[in-house]
């Protein structure tokens, strides 16, 4: 995640807290940029250009197995045609 989203959440947070404790800003900042930076690390996310290029290697790799299951349909169609001649 992108620093100033971080950074924009850590606002967020603080504005939401009562005025008397607000007096500690810079901590609570510090500290609350510090906390979602920690979890937000432990979350296994992409970015969105990651997501955009896989999912295009998946559309790509579906399309390959149609074709391939379509020929593998076409070469058992064509042995089972082939024995029963035999």
């Amino acid at each position: 995640m992108e620093p100033s989203t971080i950074n924009e959440i850590a606002r967020r947070l603080l504005e939401s807290l009562p005025a008397t404790v607000r007096g500690a800003q810079a901590d609570l900042e510090h500290n609350f940029q510090a906390v979602l930076r920690t979890t937000l690390g432990k979350l296994d996310l992409v970015t969105r250009d990651e997501f955009d290029v896989q999912t295009k290697v998946l559309e790509r790799t579906r399309a390959r197995l149609a074709l391939l299951e379509a020929r593998l349909a076409e070469l058992e169609q064509a042995t089972n045609q082939g024995a029963g001649a035999a």
